[in-house]
């Protein structure tokens, strides 16, 4: 694997001793009311690895994404959080929320990060927070925060594509990750060395929300949680189930089951063909000439990856 100069500048091995001990830096439940997309890249050039050898980062990221899964959980307001104490050096809350697009890429040219801010914890650490809601920013320029205070909210300003933080960890001005913070540029593999106080379980991919609808529907509707219905008449179009999810390699599989009051519906199994950080598959079926029998519909949605249950979920509906 051939390195740069500058991957091996940006991403090398530290001493634990002396780093700050990071809490969680946003309110939310891992896994359940958020996750995380990427983590720092480990290699150079176009390559990419996440620290477990995985594929859930790109090309030259240097920090972790922890995301929510919809626009509107987005608009509820998710705190970010400050990770360990220390002294606010700069701030930024006036950018506008949006998808970044070639249309406005010009107006996040230089400003990446979006809103944020970036806390110096002495001895040379320091953390930087991105992509902050538009004016949600809380705290000042030289103000001393605490572990736990609140930061601002989570947004979606800067270069992203969906909504979540992003946070850095930087040692004298080269990235450290925090999940494997004595690894050298051209390593990966578990570390016991983690600067978290809680430890993060690894997820390698899973599902990110899944639910029922009259028909296909818009993959930004997906995103934005505008999909998805808990009730419909028993004469709609169709029925059908979506699973949207993250980090998907060739060969895995989603295998979605719809079951109602006279039994099993539909049962289906979808191959992922690539690899991809975000992902979403329907399925279902028209309704029939009588309509769907009033009642109680379950669909069932597992991911598997090698002939293994990787995540699942089950989501509700219920025909009028």
């Amino acid at each position: 694997m051939r390195l740069t100069l500058a991957t091996l500048c940006a991403l090398a091995a530290f001493p634990v001793a002396g780093a700050p001990v990071l809490q969680t830096p946003i309110d939310c439940d891992v896994g359940e009311t958020c996750y995380i997309q990427n983590y720092v890249d480990h290699t150079a050039d176009k390559d990419y690895i996440d620290f477990t050898c995985g594929s859930l980062s790109y090309d030259g990221h240097k920090g972790t994404d922890f995301a929510l899964p919809t626009l509107e959980a987005m608009a509820l307001g998710v705190d970010v959080l400050a990770a360990a104490p220390g002294v606010v050096k700069g701030t930024r809350s006036d950018m506008r929320d949006q998808l970044l697009t070639k249309e406005n890429a010009d107006y996040v040219k230089g400003r990446d990060c979006g809103n944020g801010l970036v806390i110096d914890h002495g001895d040379g650490w320091e953390t930087q927070y991105c992509h902050l809601k538009q004016g949600s920013v809380q705290v000042t320029t030289g103000e001393v925060v605490a572990t736990g205070q609140v930061l601002g909210h989570v947004g979606l300003s800067g270069r992203t594509q969906f909504p979540h933080l992003h946070i850095s960890v930087r040692h004298k001005g080269r990235v450290v990750d925090p999940f494997s913070p004595d690894a050298t540029a051209d390593t990966c593999g578990e570390s016991q060395n983690a600067l978290w106080t809680d430890p993060i379980e690894y997820v390698p991919g899973g599902l990110i929300r899944a639910g029922f609808d009259t028909g296909i529907p818009d993959y930004a509707d997906v995103k934005s949680g505008a999909a998805g219905r808990a009730t419909i008449r028993f004469d709609a179009d169709a029925m059908v189930v979506f699973a949207f999810g993250f980090g998907s390699r060739p060969g895995d599989s989603l295998d979605i089951t719809i079951t109602g009051p006279a039994g099993e519906i539909l049962s289906t199994s979808v191959t992922l063909e690539k690899q991809q950080a975000q992902y979403f598959r329907a399925v279902g079926k028209r309704t029939p000439k009588r309509g769907w029998p009033k009642g109680a519909y379950t669909g069932d949605i597992k991911l598997l990856r090698e002939g293994r249950i990787l995540d699942q979920t089950t989501t509700s509906l219920t025909v009028n």
